[in-house]
């Protein structure tokens, strides 16, 4: 099923023209065959969608759409809670350095 399918390696060897000798023989050869049809592939079947597969596709589909926003959503909350905390330390540090260089 996986494996991939190669057509046919053509057959068509070209007729090599013959080059006259003497400028007498300027007769005109025999036509060149055309080349071999190539073979037709067969189309690929169709994948048919039931009601029931179409539901479940979007049922996935829909879960897939959520758990990615729930992820991106967290992470999002992560970084705002990283940036107060750094914030609320930055503010902190600063008054006990400007308490210091008052006493």
């Amino acid at each position: 099923m996986f494996k991939p399918k190669y057509p046919t390696p053509d057959t068509y060897t070209p007729v090599q023209p013959t080059v006259p000798t003497n400028s007498a023989a300027l007769t005109p050869t025999a036509p060149v065959p055309a080349p071999a049809p190539v073979p037709v592939a067969p189309a690929r079947p169709t994948v048919q969608l039931t009601p029931g597969s179409a539901l479940a596709l979007a049922a996935g589909g829909g879960a897939v759409v959520l758990v990615v926003g729930a992820v991106l959503v967290s992470m999002l909350l992560a970084v705002a809670i990283t940036a107060a905390s750094v914030a609320v330390c930055a503010v902190v540090l600063r008054s006990l350095l400007n308490n210091q260089k008052g006493h």
